[in-house]
């Protein structure tokens, strides 16, 4: 086994929780040094994006159909809007004097890691050039002037995405590199639902850490605190069409300076230092490989409900469920689970769902798993345990069999770190990856890509659960070796990489919701 490949797995089996010990943390929340939540370039041009709010939007099932031909132009306001239903704030909270921001995708511990930057030339009011997009006011910092021709197509620009692991590490220590992949999953599918409401294309570049760090200018040490350094994740092309440019990176960085001149803000005043993370970072650095595609079609039919842009900025993560309505029908179970049956990029499946069943109508409580591709049936039922009775149950999603029947509400909250949230919805799920196969087959860059699938799932979730007036909530604290032994799983090929749980959420009335950007617009009385 290479280097690389053995620091992931002593990464992952390391930041396991278990009965005994939780992964390795502070232990305590350090407040003196809570990092900055917004990443801001100093001495940057701004462009000021005009915000989206009162611009109509398909409505929520309109964004999945083909049939819909909807092509937004390439301007300002359609690239606000890209962003702003996607990575921007979605409300602010307040209790009393206390106050904080939601964003549209969803993050551990709401640390928000993802950072986004757009590469563009030819868009009306933005200069060609890197920019960083700004959260905190809905803008975009020019970080990078182009000084010629970057050679991308009219009908596309780009988008690199990239995290700073400190803002989870801060609180969740060795773990949060899990974490800051998760994340970047749900920011991914952010995206790509907020292209799809544009009705834009969106496809990821096959590029190398190194060519993607020099152009983004990360490369240049001096331009960040080292211990809050962004580690670029991917580049994405959006586009009008489905037809994919050629990128050439080499050329596109020759388009720029040599060394830029911004220079990223400190986000805190002290760090600690997780030797850990560092390890694992430089051990999945991005590789060009090949992965097979795998087009999958599946049976969903979803009612009309909101426009896109009202599930986007009300979804929330559910902070306590309620117990005494906890239930769902089938119907809306089916939606939930065929809303995830397409993969990432449309990448081979590496992931399938185990759910704890409480409360769905016509469905009998009880361990079931939702198979993505036909083609784990014979393994798993090899690996799990021998008294599973792999019952299939018919649905409009996908390959799902009852494994066995019982009342799993104790468990699945003992799984979860004793949190109540997982056993009083309607139902919890573990993220299952084909882990020791995909690590071997593509190296251990793939680590991140499986939490990248996750994490997309995870956003999915929540946006489908909303669309169904159903509230949904990701649960990255498990007892990882517990589940597996439940199922029946003694070594590494399968792994558990995230835990979900969708119900009904018992509401806060103690809290107020307001429209974001209050130094744009005025406040207003806004959905919680």
């Amino acid at each position: 086994m290479n280097k690389n490949l053995q620091t992931v797995y002593n990464y992952h089996n390391e930041t396991k929780h278990s009965h005994i010990r939780y992964a390795r943390s502070l232990g305590y929340m350090d407040w003196a040094t809570q990092p900055d939540p917004y990443r801001t370039y100093i001495d940057a041009k701004q462009t000021s994006l005009p915000l989206a709010f009162e611009h109509d939007t398909l409505h929520y099932n309109e964004i999945f159909e083909e049939e819909v031909n909807v092509i937004a132009p390439f301007c300002i306001e359609s690239i606000s809007q890209f962003f702003q239903y996607s990575l921007g704030l979605a409300a602010v909270k307040q209790n009393g004097e206390q106050s904080w921001a939601l964003r549209c995708n969803a993050s551990s511990g709401n640390l928000q890691p993802t950072e986004a930057y757009i590469i563009c030339q030819n868009l009306n009011k933005i200069q060609n050039g890197i920019h960083h997009y700004c959260v905190k006011d809905h803008s975009l910092e020019l970080i990078a002037d182009a000084k010629k021709n970057l050679n991308i197509n009219d009908d596309s620009f780009l988008i690199a995405m990239s995290s700073i692991v400190w803002r989870e590490a801060w609180k969740y220590g060795e773990r949060s590199y899990r974490y800051t992949q998760l994340d970047c999953g749900h920011a991914y599918r952010a995206l790509q639902i907020s292209a799809y409401m544009l009705g834009w294309k969106i496809t990821k570049v096959d590029a190398s850490e190194d060519e993607l760090s020099s152009l983004l200018g990360f490369d240049q040490k001096n331009r960040f605190i080292s211990q809050e350094v962004e580690n670029v994740d991917m580049l994405l092309n959006i586009s009008k069409n489905k037809n994919e440019n050629e990128i050439d990176l080499q050329y596109l960085r020759k388009c720029f300076n040599e060394t830029y001149t911004t220079k990223a803000n400190q986000l805190s005043s002290s760090w600690h230092d997780w030797q850990i993370l560092s390890e694992i970072q430089d051990a999945t650095k991005i590789q060009k490989i090949e992965i097979p595609k795998q087009h999958v079609k599946y049976n969903i039919k979803r009612q009309k409900s909101y426009e896109s842009k009202e599930i986007v900025l009300k979804r929330r993560s559910a902070q306590i469920m309620n117990e005494h309505d906890s239930s769902i029908t089938f119907h809306e179970f089916e939606t939930l689970i065929a809303s995830v049956s397409k993969t990432l990029d449309e990448k081979e499946v590496a992931i399938n769902l185990v759910f704890f069943i409480h409360n769905v109508q016509d469905m009998n409580a009880g361990l079931y798993i939702l198979l993505r591709d036909q083609k784990y049936l014979a393994e798993l039922k090899k690996e799990f345990k021998d008294q599973f009775i792999w019952e299939a149950i018919k649905n409009n999603a996908g390959l799902l069999y009852l494994l066995k029947e019982d009342d799993y509400t104790s468990l699945s909250k003992t799984i979860s770190c004793n949190q109540d949230i997982a056993s009083n919805g309607a139902f919890s799920l573990g993220m299952l990856a084909d882990f020791s196969n995909q690590l071997n087959l593509y190296g251990a860059y793939r680590y991140k890509e499986l939490y990248w699938e996750c994490g997309a799932i995870g956003q999915q979730l929540y946006l489908e659960a909303t669309s169904l007036k159903l509230s949904a909530t990701g649960i990255g604290c498990y007892l990882d070796d517990i589940f597996h032994e439940h199922l029946g799983i003694k070594n590494m090929s399968h792994q558990s990489l995230y835990h979900f749980t969708v119900g009904r959420a018992l509401i806060d009335n103690r809290l107020t919701s307001i429209q974001p950007y209050q130094n744009r617009i005025l406040y207003k009385n806004y959905s919680k």
